[in-house]
């Protein structure tokens, strides 16, 4: 249960994070003219609340030794995927007035910019990995 809340803040405040650079280079790139009405604000909010606990809270898959490796993945980033994918398209993160082919690469690069944010963590978890294991080297 700690495992689950531990990811699911970690997932909330990165997912609050990316939300808030995207809402500035928004605002920037169309000259502080970026309005949202209908409460827009705070249903995007709450989805990427909503995204960083599907994106956070599966991550404890990776303390069960009994799953591969490349299970552990395929479930950590289906959830968090598919968790994303819904609110994405509830939100309006996909905009009302796309076409088909522009959603479906609009999905494919917030897929693609998670697997970047997943390798990263892999990356900085195993090189604790490995500093720790020096340090149990060295101690002997």
């Amino acid at each position: 249960m700690k495992g689950i809340l531990k990811g699911s803040l970690q997932g909330i405040a990165l997912a609050l994070c990316i939300f808030g650079i995207v809402c500035l280079v928004y605002d920037i790139v169309l000259g502080g003219k970026f309005s949202l009405e209908d409460y827009q604000m705070t249903k995007m909010i709450i989805g990427s609340i909503i995204a960083g606990i599907g994106y956070g809270a599966p991550s404890v898959v990776y303390n069960n030794d009994r799953m591969s490796y490349a299970t552990k993945i395929l479930v950590h980033m289906g959830i968090g995927c598919v968790v994303y994918t819904i609110v994405a398209f509830n939100v309006g993160w996909l905009g009302n007035n796309t076409t088909l082919g522009l959603k479906i690469l609009i999905v494919g690069c917030q897929i693609a910019l998670a697997f970047a944010i997943w390798f990263g963590f892999r990356l900085y978890y195993k090189h604790e990995a490995k500093k720790m294991n020096e340090k149990i080297h060295s101690m002997r």
